[in-house]
């Protein structure tokens, strides 16, 4: 298959029948030409899809009018995000892009440096890992790796939510409840392990050290750890996963094992991302308000690009949501 050539300015003159100097007026908001032609010229664009330059329209000191959506990598807790930030971006004039950074330590200020001034006028960072970088541009964080620090931060209440799926489980009658952790480096992973902590203390529980185990809220992590938990003599009879993935998939190491789920092992997730429901189990969970994350998030930065304040840190509440993967043990 051939590639589909560029619209060019030229082509968009031709087919509206007026000069390549008219449409560069129209596309550039110039004066000198009629609304009759402004709208005939904006109907050819919008027929053919002429985009422009976005680069050459910021080099000339101009808005792109392209904000950003930066991620790690695109996968389901991202994905709710970006669809709030959508949501909230409708009506304002901007379009969106979103831009997958790759993992590892500084990926932001990599995307930042190929994006910023350039293609977007400001950025929204998911989980970022640096939020001390100069970006030249406004930009609102997500959920950053080591807690709010200097930019605008959103972020949901991660202790009080782990206590309550701690909780849940206690409330049900489990004791020996083993704990997926997320990533000790990560504000998230941590601040999730001392909600399980705190509910399992305030209990008067004790906690089985070889039933807490780090997973990077990476599946395949997880998945390895709940194999060789549930194949201990005393096998938990629950476990708390920091992150819905991870839940699910411990929820599959149990089920190939010949478990069943929740009456042989109840397990509890974190964020409510839509696979959760979804699971041959639907899976309690820790429900973060993703979509609402990412549309607050997409509010602030609307305001930064409108050179407006905004709120320097919004944490939102967490809910428990129970679903069919918990119930009492046996």
């Amino acid at each position: 298959m051939e590639p589909v050539a560029r619209v060019k300015l030229a082509d968009v003159a031709r087919i509206a029948g007026v000069s390549v100097a008219t449409v560069s007026k129209v596309v550039n908001g110039r004066y000198g030409v009629s609304k009759e032609t402004v709208a005939r010229v904006q109907e050819v664009i919008d027929e053919v899809g002429y985009a422009g330059n976005l680069s050459a329209a910021a080099l000339r000191g101009q808005r792109t009018n392209v904000l950003g959506i930066l991620v790690g990598g695109f996968e389901p807790f991202s994905a709710e995000l970006m669809k709030g930030a959508w949501s909230a971006a409708e009506g304002s004039g901007y379009e969106l892009l979103a831009h997958s950074g790759g993992h590892g330590h500084g990926w932001e200020r990599r995307s930042l440096a190929r994006l910023g001034g350039t293609l977007i006028d400001g950025a929204i960072l998911v989980t970022p890992t640096v939020l001390n970088t100069v970006t030249g541009i406004p930009v609102v964080a997500i959920d950053p790796h080591y807690g709010p620090s200097s930019l605008p931060t959103v972020d949901s209440h991660n202790v009080a939510g782990s206590k309550a799926a701690t909780a849940h489980l206690l409330e049900l009658g489990h004791r020996r409840i083993a704990f997926l952790g997320g990533r000790h480096d990560l504000d998230s992973g941590r601040r999730r392990e001392e909600g399980f902590r705190t509910a399992m203390a305030e209990a008067g529980v004790e906690v089985d050290e070889d039933l807490v185990v780090e997973t990077n809220y990476e599946p395949e992590l997880a998945a390895h750890a709940a194999e060789s938990m549930l194949s201990l003599p005393e096998r938990p009879t629950a476990i708390f996963a920091a992150n819905d993935t991870t839940a699910l998939a411990a929820m599959d190491v149990a089920l190939d094992l010949g478990l069943s789920v929740p009456g042989d092992l109840s397990i509890v997730g974190f964020d409510d991302i839509p696979e959760a429901a979804a699971a041959p189990a639907p899976l309690t969970t820790v429900r973060q308000p993703l979509r609402e994350m990412g549309a607050e998030a997409m509010h602030m930065l609307l305001a930064l690009v409108a050179g407006e304040e905004c709120e320097p840190h919004v944490r939102m509440d967490t809910s428990l949501v129970v679903r069919e993967s918990t119930a009492p043990p046996r």
